[in-house]
């Protein structure tokens, strides 16, 4: 690289990061003796310096160029994360909260000369109460790993995310991730009881309960779902377990000739009170990148495909209801599944969506919600503004609750989306908020979406944003410039 790109590429991560309390000291630079210090309180090998490791630790899932951390620390404790805080408070020294890194919206991404704050590492599940179906859980518990424990006792985890086999815990209550059942069970603050939480300047918060109900004071739990890491960080979660459908979920696929047709069947699916427990739709640039990968036998007329199923007791009867509410709005073939396998097979096939794309080129992964009565009309704006800027966007969607992700499609080895990609996620991301919507149902707003915060946000919201972070982060060094 250049000199002159170099400094350009400074410039631009400066513009993206924004700034957030008195930065005129310029850069974070604490020196060696406070490396040292850290590395005395927190043991060996926990804290990471060299340049080509602490890189890989710097990046999510977007395409953004991260800062250069200063050092990443490898927290194995409650204590090692309070130890880092109270030293980065003495030293105000930015810290970027981080766990497996599968952030699509900026979160987890490192600013220049932080301390990268890693929690996989933390992975303990403390407790597991079938009685009281709660858990209480470390911030780098897999997703998926605390739903194959609680079904071992007859429970789930409810929350879904596509990347369940690989994200954690933290990062799925930093961003409030929702996933696949969503539709039925919420997002994550739905099954979010209570939290330990590590503060700015190293004191232990203890929010919430372990019963169900609970409404003592402000409700700081759900004030830090979603945060982003901005608030404090989350060492502990209580969570909330259901009790695991006691026969497998019934599952249908529907394939329709237009994508509108298809979010008119899921309208009348909800509207019919069938309470599908999955319902996700797939646009065709979608299915013809799984089929161009798998070979799926995807036929030319198709255009969108429904994925839904039924976890009730009567689940059968409910997909057959479902079934004739796609063929009465167009479906043009609807399958049952025969079994379990088969089943299984279908959701693959939506799990597939984002690694399909992903081998189309770069990709600009955005998450507007709408409400449901909304969808058809959303989705045929998404349809006409691809066509109006020449943008490949592929479409899919937890189409229960009214959650798109149009996915924007570009060349590799370009910095970041050309002009008209950007124009044409503007265009998305206000028809959202005129239909009633919002920017983000469950990625967060990182650092990509920071430029539209204003739209929906509002000077009021943000002017209590910026007082509630100052109440908690008052010298900015949690996460800077992310979220708000």
């Amino acid at each position: 690289m250049t000199p002159g790109r170099d400094a350009r590429g400074r410039r631009a991560r400066n513009r993206a990061y924004g700034r957030y309390g008195d930065r005129s000291r310029g850069p974070y630079s604490p020196g060696v003796t406070a490396i040292a210090e850290l590395t005395a309180a927190l043991g060996s090998g926990k804290v990471l310096t060299d340049p080509d490791v602490t890189d890989s630790y710097a990046r999510d899932r977007t395409f953004l160029e991260p800062g250069g951390p200063l050092a990443v620390v490898l927290a194995e404790s409650t204590a090692d994360v309070v130890a880092v805080m109270e030293w980065a408070t003495r030293h105000r020294v930015p810290v970027v909260p981080r766990g497996a890194g599968t952030g699509l919206a900026g979160g987890a991404t490192a600013v220049q000369g932080c301390v990268v704050l890693a929690l996989q590492r933390m992975t303990a599940i403390r407790e597991l109460s079938p009685a009281d179906e709660i858990a209480v859980v470390e911030p780098g518990v897999i997703t998926a790993d605390l739903d194959r424990a609680a079904r071992e006792h007859g429970l789930m985890y409810a929350p879904d995310p596509s990347s369940y086999e690989i994200s954690t815990i933290g990062g799925n209550l930093a961003t409030n991730a929702g996933g696949l059942r969503c539709v039925k069970y919420g997002v994550t603050r739905d099954s979010a009881l209570g939290l330990e939480v590590v503060l700015a300047d190293g004191r232990i918060l203890t929010t919430g309960r372990r019963t169900v109900k609970g409404v003592t004071g402000y409700d700081l739990t759900g004030l830090f779902v979603g945060s982003e890491g901005t608030l404090g960080v989350i060492t502990s979660a209580t969570v909330r377990l259901r009790r695991a459908p006691l026969v497998p979920p019934a599952t249908i696929a529907a394939e329709f000739g237009s994508l509108r047709d298809a979010a008119a069947a899921v309208a009348a699916v909800i509207a019919a009170g069938c309470q599908p427990s999955l319902l996700e739709m797939l646009d065709r640039a979608t299915l013809k990148a799984i089929d161009d990968w798998r070979n799926i036998g995807l036929e030319p007329a198709v255009q969108a495909m429904l994925i839904a199923q039924s976890d009730a007791p009567d689940g059968p009867a409910v997909a057959e209801r479902m079934r004739e509410l796609c063929e009465e709005n167009g479906a043009s073939f609807v399958a049952v599944a025969a079994g379990p396998q088969e089943a299984e097979e279908l959701i693959g096939l939506r799990r597939l969506a984002y690694h399909a794309k992903e081998r189309l080129g770069a990709c600009l992964v955005e998450d507007v919600c709408v409400p449901r009565s909304a969808l058809p009309d959303m989705i045929s704006a998404i349809e006409a503004i691809a066509v109006r800027h020449d943008v490949l966007i592929c479409t899919v969607a937890h189409a229960g609750d009214g959650n798109l992700h149009p996915v924007f499609v570009f060349d590799r080895g370009l910095p970041e989306p050309p002009p008209e990609v950007w124009a044409a996620a503007d265009e998305v991301f206000r028809e959202a908020l005129n239909r009633g919507g919002t920017l983000t149902g469950e990625h967060g707003v990182g650092l990509l979406k920071r430029r539209w915060l204003a739209l929906e946000a509002g000077p009021v919201t943000e002017e209590v944003h910026l007082g509630i972070k100052r109440v908690f982060d008052p010298l900015g060094i949690l996460n800077p410039g992310k979220a708000i």
